[in-house]
């Protein structure tokens, strides 16, 4: 019998339908980016080539999407098989945000007729890192979606195929934890070619490492928000023990990746810059909080047992990670040629439709496939 179950109930609900009305906005924006350009609902320019699509639907919701790599990384690499029962749920989260993701990018690109130049031997340019990080990407969403295949399977009875798809499938978990690897310490990688457009608090040979740490982090810490917004919106016992331990090994991310950011701005000097007094030394100054919160509510055995605490300890996190990527894309960087930017309202709807759209296919795929694990009523704690 699988180890996993779907939650059932209604489809159409009044959650589902605002999700849906969202969902038809943001396509009704979209009809008009690509039939009237880019520039009749955006206001990137110049100096600003890309804009919040880019910043929260790529850098930012592959993030958020990083669920699966975290959990394939603990269990399959680190061979902690207890934290198993988190993984389909965590890689049906990464499925959609990284499908959305690279979906977004064709929102984005001026000629998005020629995407397939990059997966076009000739055309496209393998010293890039853009290239590498769109290449890593695509590979990495048709790799997401061979992993969940065993839910359909599972959902249409197709057993024999099942068993032979599982023989292969540790090739494709290897992927699993090497491309979302590679790509996410690239997106780092992108800022650093921009050298002093970049502010100094930010600006550092170790944004890839960076960027990577604190995508695993959100990558726990979205497991933690899944799981408990899943226990209230689909009336199942809250999984505070089993996520309770696997925040050890989020705290003890959150301490590598301030250690390293601030160990890097003192060697470098830079430590004076957060004491300026200015704008961006209070966005780092709110960052640096952010971060620091889950880390001091997980250095407590109480803060582990509680799924309230938990569940702020998640969304800090979340925040935390959100706001480095914003500042260092956007808010942080300067092109130099007095150029602004703000996102205009259809910028917006698109992006809140996006992300409607993800979490409407979250709710569906999990009242329909076997995607959430059964729970046992020892293992179950009892809602705070």
């Amino acid at each position: 019998m699988s180890g996993y179950t779907s939650a059932g109930g209604k489809l159409v609900t009044p959650l589902t339908v605002f999700l849906a009305a969202l969902v038809l906005v943001a396509g009704g924006l979209l009809a008009v980016r690509f039939i009237y350009g880019i520039g009749a609902v955006t206001n990137i320019n110049d100096g600003y080539t890309w804009g919040i699509w880019v910043v929260i639907d790529i850098v930012i919701g592959t993030a958020f999407a990083c669920g699966g790599f975290a959990m394939a990384l603990l269990v399959y690499v680190f061979n902690r098989g207890q934290y198993h029962p988190l993984v389909r749920p965590a890689l049906l989260a990464s499925l959609f945000g990284y499908t959305l993701g690279g979906v977004a990018v064709m929102f984005d690109l001026g000629r998005y007729w020629n995407f397939w130049h990059i997966m076009w031997p000739g055309k496209g340019q393998p010293n890039s890192v853009m290239f590498e990080v769109a290449v890593c990407i695509a590979a990495y969403i048709v790799v997401m979606w061979i992993e969940f295949a065993p839910a359909f399977l599972e959902r249409f009875g197709k057993r024999g195929l099942r068993q032979r798809l599982n023989k292969v499938l540790f090739l494709f978990i290897a992927l699993g934890v090497l491309l979302p690897a590679m790509h996410q310490s690239s997106l780092g990688t992108m800022m650093v070619v921009f050298g002093h457009q970049l502010h100094g608090l930010w600006q550092t040979q170790l944004l890839p490492l960076l960027f990577l740490v604190s995508a695993i982090a959100m990558g726990f810490s979205i497991v933690v928000f899944d799981a408990t917004i899943a226990a209230e919106g689909f009336k199942r016992p809250r999984e505070t023990t089993i996520l309770g331990q696997m925040s050890v090994v989020l705290r003890w991310t959150l301490v590598l990746f301030l250690v390293v950011r601030f160990a890097d701005l003192a060697l470098h000097g830079k430590l004076n810059l957060i004491f300026v007094g200015d704008f961006l030394s209070l966005m780092f100054l709110i960052e640096t909080a952010l971060f620091v919160l889950p880390i001091a509510i997980l250095f407590t055995a109480a803060g582990r047992r509680s799924a309230r605490l938990l569940f702020v300890s998640g969304i800090s996190m979340l925040l935390a990670g959100s706001l480095y990527r914003l500042d260092a894309y956007l808010i942080a960087f300067n092109p130099g040629d007095q150029s602004t930017y703000f996102p205009s309202l259809p910028e917006i709807l698109v992006t809140v439709g996006i992300f409607a759209f993800e979490i409407l296919a979250y709710i569906v795929f999990a009242r329909s496939l076997p995607v959430l694990h059964r729970i046992e009523p020892a293992n179950a704690t009892p809602a705070e």
